[in-house]
């Protein structure tokens, strides 16, 4: 069984590795994950789906006001990393990062390799500032052998492996950004997800582990984006879809993965339009918690859930937001029914 098959456009993308790492170092680096719920603009022509062509933006100004408020949230944090589930095409997401250009003059580059949710049409993405050491963007396939050994597809999601400059050195962090099944009942079918997704991670890990020339470079791993989870911060079954994913698949508890909820005060988790579903996560080895002594690290500052990039008033009510949504005056309509996760990490 292979780590991973990458398609031809993922091969491609190799081509970005060997990036160069910025030479004044950052003191501090941070991921955020969104689902921006159908973030599709308002050309129909190449959505063939018809589920793809109703949920695209109505009109041109519509979309235009949908790219420029997601562009001012990520601007006003701006973040290292963006990770972004339920995303129409690379073009939407090449028109996002323009727009960050243009409006705020940030920049940041736009990672995308086509999933097969032929259905809905959605994909993931990654944004990364222009100085950010991407070294390579990839996906898996599962194959028909894997899925007869209990693997399931997982249709959304995409890896990268990127540089992070601390004190003089270069460490990795291995990032899976995904989007699990929706729907509470799904659970299972989300922890044979999880458990391709684990192993997935398991080789990759090990492949640049093995491409270093320093057998002792620390290699961190980030696990992030819309799990559609029903399990609850603290609260998570061991073979949940959550429980496989933070396990990574093994009975060694020293690879587990913390998730960064904890971290974040009970009444302030809720991720979602739903009251107190936490859909959205982002999972981290251990390493990137923990502040060594002594040691100029990565560790964790803080992780919030920023209604406030989202909101555009109080939140909308459900049914006016899934039924009436473009009908909302544009300065109350909420971005999405997804808040975004912020995690902040400090190199000190």
């Amino acid at each position: 069984m292979r780590l991973i098959s990458l398609c031809p456009l993922a091969v491609l993308c190799f081509a970005a590795m060997g990036l160069p790492v910025n030479s004044a170092e950052p003191t501090e680096f941070s991921v955020m994950t969104w689902n921006l719920e159908w973030f599709f603009d308002n050309q129909t022509a190449d959505n063939p789906s018809e589920l793809g062509r109703e949920k695209s933006a109505p009109s041109r100004e519509q979309w235009d006001w949908r790219r420029d408020r997601v562009a001012a949230a990520i601007a006003k944090v701006q973040p290292t990393i963006v990770a972004l589930q339920e995303v129409e095409s690379q073009n939407v997401m090449y028109f996002l990062t323009r727009a960050i250009d243009r409006n705020h003059n940030l920049k940041y580059d736009d990672y995308v390799i086509k999933g097969d949710d032929f259905y809905t049409e959605q994909d993931v993405a990654l944004l990364a500032t222009k100085t950010t050491g991407v070294q390579s963007i990839s996906r898996g396939v599962v194959t028909p052998a894997m899925k007869s050994r209990g693997y399931a597809s997982v249709s959304k999601h995409l890896f990268a492996v990127v540089e992070i400059p601390v004190n003089g050195k270069v460490e990795l962090l291995v990032i899976a950004n995904c989007h699990l099944r929706a729907m509470a009942e799904k659970g299972e079918l989300r922890a044979r997800q999880a458990r391709t997704l684990s192993l997935w991670l398991e080789r990759l890990v090990k492949g640049v582990k093995a491409s270093q020339e320093d057998p002792g470079q620390a290699v961190h791993v980030l696990v992030t984006g819309d799990f559609n989870t029903e399990e609850l911060a603290g609260q998570i079954a061991a073979d949940s879809d959550l429980g496989v994913l933070m396990s990574r698949g093994t009975d060694d508890p020293s690879d587990d993965l913390i998730d960064l909820h904890n971290h974040i005060p009970p009444g302030e988790r809720t991720t979602h339009l739903l009251p107190g579903r936490q859909f959205d996560r982002i999972l981290v080895s251990r390493d990137l918690v923990i502040d060594t002594p002594g040691v100029v690290d990565l560790s964790l500052r803080d992780v919030t859930v920023r209604t406030d990039l989202n909101f555009g008033g109080d939140q909308d009510p459900q049914a006016e937001h899934w039924d009436n949504y473009w009908n909302i005056p544009d300065d109350q309509r909420d971005i999405s029914d997804h808040n975004p996760v912020l995690a902040r990490f400090q190199i000190q």
